[in-house]
């Protein structure tokens, strides 16, 4: 009886620690549960950062590549702009060489014309109106003087001892002055502001140019009917 006893004791303690190790588990397995759940917010929230961090840096190397391309489109437009300024100095270069060696060279003039660096000038001993001296010049084979630069004005206010006339008008259209082989007036020598006679009807249009004589030698407007010398260029 002892024995059965004691055997009974025995099953009841198995059972009661198979009781405790159940009642343990079961309070594990809710903590599992939490840690696996919390586990999975993180990695929910860690991937959602990553994702938009990877957006952003994207969105940076987008940016980074378009501002790359901006540059290397600049790059390329100053380039080419280098180029032509390159090519046209090499053109300007050339033709300074072609005029200095031409300077260089000594014009031979015909028999009462005056040599000057690389033309030949006359005044005829006739006068008349603008267009009289130009068609007078043309029929030498030349025509009426175009001025290039101050030392050939400066040769021109001595060489001339009347009034006369050069190839400078505003026909075309008024106020725009221009040289008879077409080029715009980009050298000046005004005496007074071109006026076209101020309104006064006793002048006329003051369309045509001429050299004075007087104490100013310099340019003014004029009636293109007014008669004067003139100074021919070949």
């Amino acid at each position: 009886m002892e024995d059965i006893y004691v055997n009974m004791e025995e099953a009841k303690g198995v059972s009661s620690n198979h009781a405790g190790v159940r009642s343990s588990h079961r309070r594990f397995y809710p903590a599992v549960i939490l840690c696996l759940g919390l586990l999975s917010v993180f990695l929910l929230v860690g991937l959602i950062t990553l994702g938009v961090h990877y957006h952003r840096v994207g969105a940076d190397l987008n940016n980074l590549t378009e501002r790359l391309q901006t540059s290397a489109d600049k790059l390329s437009s100053m380039t080419e702009e280098r180029d032509r300024l390159t090519a046209n100095l090499t053109a300007k270069i050339k033709e300074l060489d072609r005029l200095q060696s031409l300077l260089k060279k000594k014009k031979t003039c015909p028999s009462e014309w005056t040599s000057f660096g690389c033309s030949c000038y006359l005044v005829p001993s006739k006068s008349g109106s603008w267009d009289e001296g130009r068609a007078d010049c043309r029929g030498r084979g030349a025509d009426l003087v175009v001025i290039d630069n101050i030392q050939e004005q400066r040769f021109l206010t001595t060489f001339t001892t009347q009034p006369s006339w050069i190839g400078l008008t505003d026909r075309e259209e008024e106020g725009t002055w221009k040289w008879i082989d077409g080029t715009p007036l980009t050298l000046t020598d005004w005496a007074y502001k071109p006026d076209n006679g101020n309104g006064d009807p006793r002048w006329g249009e003051e369309d045509c140019v001429h050299i004075r004589t007087d104490e100013n030698t310099r340019w003014n407007d004029l009636s293109c009917a007014a008669q004067l010398k003139w100074v021919c260029e070949l």
